[in-house]
């Protein structure tokens, strides 16, 4: 029987439900899964998943929503440990990816919450905004056991910096990168090898094999399959369940695009990185700096209307 596309990107790349339904993720069994605050608002708003945001409630008690958002989270995360064999990622507050104590201090909170409720914190990565002081707060976590993930990524400046500062895991936004190539050029179709996104994952696992960088390689966001075949072989890659369905449901070849020994042998120069250059390529870099700052409000918006619903919720518990 020939193998599908789902088994012969699993032999080769550890795959990630990118979702926060929990019957999504029982139903592929990925190795890991990865929410975010719009996907948590999605989750929060179905009926199968009232009894956590009851309990996220209870919990916070008069400490006001955003202590039961954050205990929600956590709560949707140690659910989804109980299916996969891995790590879930949870993100901290968008509203504070331009500030290095107060990220480190949520998160510290967050793993506390999870090591309460019996996980270990070998199971959990924080997500947190490419920003440069994001990635700051990320480099102080990671020499305190707390891993992360550092998400919102969309140029080699961020990649590089996310490297230096040893972070676990990177979070390139490959189907993000698309959307602002389409808009800005017009163009409405890219072959995947020519994809922007695609490219660009590309080019950070090259360089991170080339310079021997431990940071792991999770593209994200994809638009369409082919983004997803082209990049076999990434260290990981997190996928939504309506494409794992596509994946799970064809068959074919599928050849092994990414591979750490051709990356060693590219000729990828190495980025001597400092706050100065990251800013300076930040700033030139117009798709870059044009989707961090949209991510980071789109996350925003996301709990800002988490936040609404969970007080209505609350104001009809009384």
């Amino acid at each position: 029987m020939a193998q599908t596309l789902l088994d012969q990107l699993s032999a080769m790349t550890v795959v990630v439900a990118d979702t926060g339904d929990i019957k999504s993720i029982e139903k592929f069994k990925p190795r890991d899964a990865t929410t975010n605050p719009s996907l948590i608002t999605t989750a929060a708003q179905m009926p199968e998943y009232q009894d956590l945001v009851d309990g996220a409630l209870r919990f916070a008690g008069d400490r006001g929503v955003s202590v039961a958002i954050d205990r929600l989270a956590v709560d949707f995360g140690l659910r989804i440990q109980q299916i996969i064999a891995g790590r879930v990622s949870t993100e901290v507050d968008a509203r504070l990816s331009f500030d290095t104590a107060a990220t480190i201090e949520k998160a510290r909170w967050i793993i506390a919450q999870y090591e309460a409720a019996g996980s270990s914190r070998d199971r959990v990565l924080i997500k947190i905004a490419s920003t440069w002081e994001g990635i700051r707060a990320a480099e102080q976590l990671e020499k305190e056991g707390i891993h992360c993930n550092l998400t919102l990524l969309f140029g080699m400046h961020q990649a590089v910096a996310c490297a230096e500062a040893k972070v676990t895991l990177i979070s390139p936004f490959v189907g993000r990168i698309l959307d602002w190539y389409k808009k800005d050029t017009g163009k409405t179709e890219y072959a995947p090898s020519e994809d922007p996104g695609v490219q660009s994952v590309t080019r950070i696992y090259n360089y991170y094999k080339k310079h021997g960088h431990k940071t792991e390689v999770m593209g994200a966001s994809f638009r369409n399959l082919g983004e997803i075949t082209e990049l076999a072989g990434c260290d990981l890659l997190t996928i939504a369940p309506n494409f794992l369905g596509e994946l799970r449901d064809k068959t074919g070849e599928l050849p092994r695009k990414l591979d750490p020994e051709r990356a060693r042998a590219s000729t990828e120069p190495r980025i001597a990185m400092d706050e100065a250059t990251f800013r300076a390529m930040h700033e030139a870099d117009r798709m870059a700096r044009d989707k961090l700052a949209e991510g980071i409000d789109g996350f925003s918006k996301a709990l800002v209307a988490l936040e609404k619903l969970m007080t209505e919720r609350a104001r009809g518990a009384k």
